[in-house]
């Protein structure tokens, strides 16, 4: 695990106490293998100044080691789960380990990044089974981001339809967001990127590409930034590029937004209704060519980010945790870091990051999801062959 405080600043005169490094820079011969190894640890410490070892106090059990594209993740209180894959399948892991895919769901437009997101569970699932399904509709010529809602009841989905579909079409195959959250008020939170090409579209009032959608559980709009009254009352927040991980701190209520950088600039960000969050006219990252994006990293009227990366880790599924079961990661975010195989997690005082620190490297595989149920930590990783992975104690 790596405790990475990015407050400290490189500094060759950081490393003027280790014995084996001041060796090294003076030019004495090593001698033995124990002393050439605390050389290689001094280099390494070189390159990454700020990282610091902490214990490992958690254990990874694997619950399921045999989905494919796995997605996102969602409880079920009686047991088990709901899990998408990409390709077009919602999967019902029952408790007892069986796995069933469930028919009844929509056809999905799948190509580049498109294909089926988010499934959260509705607010009153107990009493009426409602889930919700973030996924691509459409096809190659006229396609976007949509949810979909429909009943789960005896293993099986019905009353299904498409209650959500972003307002404009595009032809391309990337940047949907989809990230799903209820808020205590019952209202649904729905991301969308901004189509990759269509850009400057984030910053227009008048499309729902890169922005930040709030509906309620019937899909009607409850956003605030509407003109009319047709689909742009359901604009909430705006200037985003593509948002993928949505948490709210259930204490304070503060909502927390990540979204995907294009040459760095990933950023976190504390959503408040109404903000401009930037995306394309301020970022600190590049474009893929390396030219500038915007030749500016913050302007008056659009909020900054609490935490960003450069380079890019490519964020994915993030959670709120505030559970007793591991009291020195309380207070946190928990979200997948998909270049570096890790989960990153960020401690958080007054709505800022005070700490970063990487967790489960050792599974080395990329990670699309993390969720917290129950006080339980659960993380899905990416790829053909993904699995569902739950952290206890040890």
């Amino acid at each position: 695990n790596l405790m990475i405080d990015r407050s400290i600043t490189p500094s060759n005169d950081r490393f003027a106490t280790n014995g084996a490094h001041d060796a090294l820079i003076g030019g004495q011969k090593i001698a033995t293998l124990g002393a050439f190894l605390s050389v290689f640890v001094a280099l390494l410490l070189t390159i990454s100044p700020s990282i610091a070892q902490s214990d490992e106090s958690y254990k990874l059990v694997t619950l399921n080691d045999e989905l494919r594209w796995p997605w996102c993740v969602a409880e079920l209180p009686e047991g088990g789960f709901l899990i998408t894959e990409r390709e077009g399948r919602l999967i019902h892991l029952r408790s007892d380990g069986g796995k069933t895919v469930l028919e009844g769901t929509p056809e999905t437009y799948f190509a580049g990044q498109g294909g089926y997101f988010d499934v959260v569970l509705g607010p009153d699932f107990e009493s009426d089974r409602q889930i919700y399904l973030s996924y691509a509709a459409g096809d190659a010529d006229a396609n976007g981001t949509a949810v979909y809602r429909a009943t789960f009841e005896d293993g099986k989905l019905s009353n299904g339809e498409t209650i959500v579909r972003v307002a404009r079409d595009k032809d391309t195959a990337h940047h949907y967001g989809g990230k799903l959250l209820f808020l205590p008020d019952d209202s649904l939170l729905i991301t969308t990127g901004e189509g990759f090409e269509y850009r400057e579209e984030a910053q227009s009032l008048e499309s729902e590409l890169g922005k930040v959608l709030r509906v309620s559980a019937d899909g009607e709009p409850l956003g605030i930034m509407g003109r009319d009254e047709t689909t742009r009352l359901r604009i909430w927040t705006y200037g985003h590029r593509n948002p993928q991980g949505l948490a709210v701190d259930s204490e304070s209520g503060t909502i927390f937004l990540h979204e995907h950088g294009p040459r760095g600039g990933d950023e976190v960000n504390v959503l408040v209704q109404g903000n401009n969050y930037g995306w394309p006219a301020v970022t600190e990252g590049l474009d893929y060519s390396g030219a500038y994006v915007s030749p500016f990293k913050r302007a008056p009227g659009m909020e900054e980010a609490i935490w960003s990366w450069v380079p890019s880790i490519a964020p994915s599924g993030m959670a709120w945790y505030d559970s007793s079961e591991f009291p020195e990661w309380r207070s946190s975010l928990f979200l997948g870091a998909l270049v570096d195989e890790e989960v990153r997690r960020l401690e958080i005082a007054n709505d800022g990051v005070v700490r970063e620190e990487a967790l489960f490297a050792e599974l080395e595989q990329r990670i699309r999801d993390v969720r917290v149920f129950n006080g339980k930590i659960y993380i899905v990783t990416d790829g053909e062959i993904g699995s569902l992975i739950r952290v206890d104690k040890r």
